[in-house]
């Protein structure tokens, strides 16, 4: 048995996980970081300082009353494998897995903000049997909304974007119609409550350019029907609703080009109940539980398992 520690200190969640090898089981601890109300999230600086308040206390959490030795680190350290992308919230968890290394002599293995997302998800829909397949994967966050194909690789797998939004990430419409509406962020689950209290149809259409979708006009139209005295449970539904359309409209894309490949749906918009329940209906795509879906450690902590060779049974 080995057990293994996750670091991820995103824009958005303080988080530190432990995984078992010897039982497959994930215990987990998290924060959200704190905004002012009103606010879309945090400068850099301000995350990067709350990460350094919140970390310390959330590993004692995690590891109170655990005796045992971990074998090896997991930390987030970019927000996406591409040239380029970089947070400095980053630095935070990717400091404190150093020294963590340094300190008892274990491998400290450097993944993606976006990886451990889509290994959660996996873990959490009880679905790392798709390691050893091709499959496409939608990622959609505050700051991203990507469509990408899978494929086995070492040590877990490769990843390659095939579509995007063009504009506004999914996460982004979520939060800034949210504040509209004033909701408190992340917007997202008074985003849906409160989209749950319209009880009629709502059609929205989706503005795409080949596989990828333009959101920003979501936005736009939320603020308009705002003005007109629309009430606010439509405007909520109306976001979420063409949120769902450009993913199913995506994902038949993708489909077309890439063949019958299974599906699976991460990162924090994906927690959704709306969008979950129509797009798990329609293709029969896998989808974590919200804590495993939201901002979270467990798959990085799951990615340093398999680095050094931890092989699941599904």
């Amino acid at each position: 048995m080995s057990r293994y520690f996750g670091i991820d200190t995103s824009n958005y969640t303080t988080s530190v996980a432990l995984f078992d090898s010897g039982n497959g089981e994930v215990l987990m601890e998290k924060k959200l970081l704190p905004t002012k109300e009103g606010s879309l999230g945090l400068r850099q600086s301000d995350a990067v300082f709350a990460h350094v308040k919140q970390l310390g206390d959330l590993a004692h959490r995690l590891m109170d009353g655990r005796e045992g030795v971990v074998s090896a680190v997991g930390v987030s350290v970019f927000p996406r494998r591409a040239e380029g992308s970089y947070m400095p919230c980053f630095l935070v968890g990717e400091t404190a897995a150093e020294m963590l290394g340094a300190v008892n002599h274990i491998p400290v293995h450097k993944f993606s903000h976006q990886e451990g997302h889509l290994a959660a998800a996996l873990y959490s829909a009880k679905k790392l049997s798709l390691l050893k397949e091709r499959f496409l994967a939608f990622h959609l966050s505050g700051g991203t909304t990507d469509a990408l194909l899978v494929e086995p690789g070492k040590p877990f797998f490769s990843v390659t974007p095939v579509a995007k939004s063009l504009d506004l990430k999914a996460g982004q419409v979520v939060d800034r119609v949210g504040l509209m509406l004033g909701c408190k962020f992340p917007c997202g689950p008074e985003l849906e409550a409160l989209a749950l209290q319209w009880g009629e149809p709502v059609k929205a259409k989706p503005t795409m350019k080949g596989a990828n979708c333009c959101l920003s006009g979501v936005e736009n139209k939320c603020q308009k029907f705002l003005d007109e005295g629309k009430e606010p449970s439509f405007v909520a539904r109306y976001c979420l609703e063409s949120i769902k359309a450009s993913l199913s409209a995506m994902t038949e894309t993708l489909l077309a080009a890439y063949g019958d490949l299974p599906l699976l749906y991460a990162g924090g918009v994906m927690s959704n109940s709306i969008i979950r329940g129509y797009i798990e209906n329609k293709y029969g795509g896998f989808f974590a539980e919200p804590r495993f879906s939201s901002d979270n450690s467990a798959g990085i902590a799951l990615l340093a398992a398999l680095s050094e060779g931890y092989e699941p049974e599904d």
